[in-house]
């Protein structure tokens, strides 16, 4: 298992194991899944409902304007016997009742007689001289192709179960036993024995709903009390072609289809099938009261299957379809009929479920495979066309040869795929952030470390060339420090990093990167890796704060050791210049890092602060970007070890607030006579405008008398040995 999660990575690994629980939970197919398979089903016939062009389909309604004229439900016998007969004189050539008549009718004479005590005797003889009513009724059927309806009590173990056995509808069977597959009632709502036997035909009503309480498929054939049951409609079509026999075609995975007036129905495995609904039309719709009134348009009902049934709102035979509006039961089976005549039945695929798995397999494994090699932006697009995709290959589909194939699973299983492998890359992003922080936390500010965490482009690993702002620091005298503690090592670590941190702070507060430590030395620079315009400036400002920083350490180790403690005084170089900067190393180790000649100079420079007696030595590169900010003057133009071309050298004194003194201009007048005079080789004024130097940095608190006693040396020397006259003024430096 470790093996495969490193060959296919934990990401991978992560999405294969949601894949394989994505099919599972499809394979299992919980309600909840079902709902959003039947919901999309409901969505194609919303936007694409079946028109109707006009099947020879009519549904003989008792309407609320014929329970109004007539009277109310149920009427009698009579009446039903009546409109029967004039269905079948109007042309109809074949009618089934959507409703049932299990009981004996309450109006039928006999019954009056019997209710009524009070009525003259001779009446009441006479009452019971007439045919009861639904004997009626039976011989209208006889006289007439129709079916009856007949229902179910729905839950096995209710209702009259053990009546009379149904009568046996001729049938065979192409195909295994099927009656695992069907849909089975064991308790069977039959009319009266004496229309049963009248009838042509017997057909179910039933028609059961999905977990949702929509009807979307209807039994074409189903058990029913032991015996195999036709629907309604079907049952309709059969005695209106000959009342020939049906036939049942099954194989190993259910039913096949139904065989009815030699044509197929194909249908689910469990003998149903998927109502292509149209709009409800008031087309299909005749009122009863139009037929017995004799007020029907000629020919409406000639050549017509007609289904009895009612709209009233009273009676409530109204049932929740997939066009999102209630629809008459017995429209619901009109429907069914059209459907069938014409060839436009939904169709469900035995293929279904495996064409559904292979599209969540293979779109969710792409996603799984491409994600990690993806952007955010691509990695979205390739889920929107994916889905796209899907849905729209699930609508052809449906358009095109009215097959259901669910998208939304596919759909979901993409979106869950894509979902993981967002967070997972989000995950990865956050894990190199931290390891981003992690890696520059130590050297470069915590401002630094959030712009870089935030946008980690701006680090491009390998190396790059950019101008950078070089600092190297080193303690002076550090043997005599160490000296002082060889009876405490430990104190000495302790010191160092005392020392150490307050020089890493001031860096890192102005957003500077720490290049590395070398025991008492620093190499930081600016300006890397991330863009900063101020480099020289920060750089700089850097170098001041050390300074600052340094005399509070002496001063409190001083107060710490009465008096005993031996300072430390530091010396800074600085210089700005083009470097590659990048990781440097091996593969197994790296650092960040920057090379180049400026790196090189910048060292030098801290070196020299010795041989001139300051602080801060600054290159003219960052010289000519920081005059206008801080406190400089010219050291020197020296030519260090090294170097073949000489570089002009500048002592940082201060910031800004002593850039503006009066005192500061003094000494800058001082220093640019004293470097004018001493390279145009006028010894006299150049030793004068050293001591004017030397005072006027007295005067405001720099100690320069080392640096003009250095070239009151040099002046003393060229006075006792001139200078060969190609002298340039440059010095050459012989130690680092």
């Amino acid at each position: 298992m470790r093996w495969f999660v490193r060959k296919v990575g934990w990401a991978r690994f992560a999405g294969l194991a949601l894949l394989i629980a994505l099919l599972a939970v499809r394979i299992a197919d919980p309600v909840f899944i079902e709902r959003l398979r039947l919901q999309a089903f409901d969505t194609y016939q919303q936007i694409n409902p079946r028109e109707r062009l006009g099947a020879p389909v009519a549904i003989l309604d008792v309407d609320d304007r014929s329970l109004a004229e007539v009277g109310q439900w149920p009427w009698p016998r009579t009446q039903i016997a009546e409109m029967t007969l004039k269905a079948m004189q109007a042309g109809a050539v074949a009618v089934a009742f959507d409703v049932i008549f299990s009981e004996p009718d309450r109006l039928s004479p006999e019954n009056i007689a019997l209710d009524n005590p009070d009525l003259p005797q001779s009446v009441r003889a006479e009452l019971r001289k007439l045919p009861p009513n639904d004997e009626v009724l039976a011989q209208a059927f006889a006289r007439s192709r129709v079916v009856v309806g007949q229902t179910s009590m729905r839950n096995a173990g209710s209702g009259e179960a053990g009546g009379p056995a149904p009568l046996d509808v001729p049938h065979a069977i192409l195909g295994p036993n099927p009656d695992r597959f069907l849909l089975r009632f064991p308790d069977l709502i039959q009319n009266l024995e004496v229309l049963e036997n009248a009838a042509a035909g017997h057909g179910m009503f039933t028609v059961l709903p999905d977990p949702d309480g929509v009807y979307r498929r209807v039994p074409v054939v189903m058990q029913a009390q032991g015996a195999y049951r036709l629907g309604l409609s079907i049952e309709l079509l059969r005695i209106a072609t000959g009342g020939e026999a049906f036939a049942i075609r099954s194989n190993d995975a259910g039913i096949d289809g139904v065989v009815v007036a030699r044509q197929l129905i194909r249908t689910e495995q469990d003998g149903t099938v998927w109502n292509n609904f149209s709009p409800s039309s008031r087309d299909r719709f005749v009122s009863a009261v139009d037929l017995l009134n004799g007020t029907l348009p000629p020919g409406r009902l000639a050549g017509h299957l007609v289904l009895v049934g009612t709209s009233a709102i009273g009676l409530e035979d109204f049932r929740a379809t997939p066009l999102g509006l209630p629809m008459a039961g017995v429209e619901i089976h009109a429907q069914v009929l059209e459907n069938i005549l014409g060839k436009s039945l939904l169709y469900r695929p035995n293929y279904a479920i495996g064409l559904e798995l292979a599209f969540v397999a293979g779109m969710s494994l792409l996603v799984i495979i491409m994600a990690p090699m993806l952007t955010a932006t691509w990695l979205l697009l390739v889920t929107g066309t994916l889905i796209a995709i899907s849905a729209g290959g699930a609508y052809y589909l449906f358009i095109d040869s009215l097959q259901l194939i669910d998208a939304t699973f596919p759909v979901l299983s993409v979106f869950l795929a894509a979902l993981l492998m967002f967070s997972i890359n989000y995950i990865r992003e956050e894990i190199q952030k931290r390891e981003i922080r992690g890696a520059f936390g130590q050297y470069v500010s915590p401002d630094l470390v959030a712009a870089l965490a935030k946008d980690p482009h701006q680090l491009k690993l390998g190396g790059e060339r950019r101008e950078l702002s070089i600092l190297f620091t080193d303690v002076r005298g550090f043997t005599t420090i160490s000296e002082s503690f060889k009876e405490d090592p430990t104190g000495l670590t302790a010191l160092m990093n005392r020392f150490l941190t307050i020089m890493s702070d001031a860096i890192m507060d102005k957003n500077g990167t720490i290049d590395k430590y070398m025991g008492d030395a620093i190499m930081a620079f600016w300006n890397a890796p991330l863009n900063e315009v101020d480099h020289a400036r920060l750089s700089c400002a850097a170098a001041l704060q050390m300074m600052v920083d340094i005399d509070t350490l002496n001063a409190v180790r001083l107060k710490e050791t009465e008096g005993k403690a031996v300072p430390i005084d530091i010396g800074i170089g600085i210089n700005t210049g083009d470097c590659v900067v990048g990781n440097m190393g091996s593969d197994k180790r790296f650092d960040y890092s920057a090379l180049g000649d400026p790196v090189n100079l910048a060292s030098r420079l801290e070196g020299q602060t010795k041989s001139y007696g300051v602080d801060i030595i600054i290159g003219a590169s960052t010289a000519a970007l920081v005059e206008d900010e801080f406190a400089v003057i010219e050291l020197d133009l020296i030519r260090v070890k090294g170097k073949l071309l000489p570089e002009h050298i500048y002592a940082l004194i201060g910031d800004e607030s002593v850039r503006k003194t009066q005192g500061f201009a003094t000494l800058k007048a001082a220093n640019e006579a004293m470097i004018e005079t001493y390279r145009g080789q006028d010894w006299a004024a150049a030793l004068t405008a050293a001591e004017q130097m030397r005072a006027a940095g007295r005067a405001l608190s720099v100690d320069l008398d080392f640096f003009a006693a250095l070239y009151e040396e040099r002046i003393a020397s060229f006075q006792f040995a001139p200078p060969p006259e190609e002298w340039d003024g440059v010095f050459v430096a012989t130690s680092k």
